[in-house]
This record gives C-alpha cells, structure tokens and sequence, in this order.
C-alpha cells in the first residue's frame, strides 16, 4: 500500500535546514555555543530546534512515513553522489548529501540491499584535504571527522555510544598517553584524556 496523506503532511516543510537542527539538537549537549552559531546561521531558535527534532521522532516511529533510503531521499533530495560499498558478503550502497553548515563534509548513509539505512554520519569527501593535526591539541571541536582522527591516530579503537549518533575513537600518543575523542553525527565535539591506570580497548 502506497503512503497516504498523513506522511504527505508530515514532510512538508521539513528539508535539509530542519535536517541540520536535527543533527544539531545532539550536538547541543557537547558545544552548545557551536550550536547556538549555527542556529543563527540557520536563523532559527532553540524553540524551533527541539519542535523540529520532536517532529523528526514522530516521522521515524511513523508506520506510514517512508523509511530507510526513501525519508532520506524525501527529506535531503537526490543524493550528490553515490557508490557501491562492499561490507562482509553483502554490497551496500553509500550516498552522499551537502549540508550548507558543513560545506567541507558530507552527510552519508550507508544503505543496506534492502534499503535500510545501516549508518549514517558526516563525512569527509575522499577528495578533500584533511585538516592538519600535528597533535591532541589540534582536534578543536568541529573540526575533524572520525576518519581523520582515526588515519592521524592509529591504530585507533572504535566504539559505538548507546545513542545511534554518538561514536568515540580511544587512541594513544607516542607519550603513551591514552585519548577518547568523541563524535556526534561523525563530528568531532570533544577530547579527553583517559585516566592512566585505565587498559584502551584491544590491549
């Protein structure tokens, strides 16, 4: 059965803009200042923020909103570029969007066969330079990507957070000294350094 009119209703008006509140929302708990330029770039308030992430939670629990690749694809438009991904046995499909707060990055989700968004963050193009990091000193909030730390850093551990938009990357200095870097949509929002007597992961 095709989606009726209640999904029609529900996406009308929300497109890439409402989408950036939406990833912002979670950074908010990390750098709210960062997050209150950002709202005003996007000349929006902290009001309409949370009505616009309470309606993005409605549209994902709706049974009759389209899911998976197709709400991206309502909500962002046609993708700026796709590719194949293989991942174990199964060939996914990457697919990239620009989000004009992020105009050195990309949105992208990995989309499983059956058109289910399998993960989804931001992105730094293969083509674009990665930000210089000579050191910890230089992971400023908001400027990397975890694939930058993780190349800068490694060997680096990964660990999913218990929200589906947080992610951290534990790594060690050649001073020995063990970092956590935490993520929120794949965007850097902070650094700290771990308490020495704590084992990193995969040690």
């Amino acid at each position: 059965m095709s989606p009726g009119p209640d999904w029609m209703h529900s996406v009308k008006g929300f497109a890439r803009r409402e989408f950036q509140l939406v990833l912002l929302r979670r950074m908010a708990d990390y750098q709210p200042d960062l997050v209150t330029a950002a709202m005003r770039s996007l000349d929006a308030s902290r009001t309409e923020m949370r009505q616009v992430n309470a309606r993005w939670q409605r549209i994902l629990r709706s049974s009759r909103f389209p899911a998976g690749q197709r709400r991206l694809r309502m909500v962002l438009g046609p993708p700026a570029d796709g590719a194949d991904r293989r991942v174990g046995d199964v060939t996914c499909r990457t697919d990239w969007w620009h989000l004009p707060l992020w105009p050195d990055l990309r949105f992208e989700a990995l989309i499983g066969p059956d058109g289910s968004v399998l993960h989804e963050w931001l992105v730094r193009p293969d083509e674009a330079p990665a930000p210089r990091l000579d050191g910890v000193a230089d992971l400023t909030p908001w400027s990397c990507v975890v694939g930058d730390v993780a190349e800068r850093f490694a060997p680096a551990h990964h660990q999913a957070d218990t929200l589906p938009s947080r992610w951290q990357v534990t790594f060690s200095t050649p001073g020995a000294r063990s970092y956590v870097a935490h993520f929120v949509w794949g965007l850097l929002q902070a650094v700290e350094e771990q308490d020495p007597g704590r084992t990193a992961p995969g040690s």
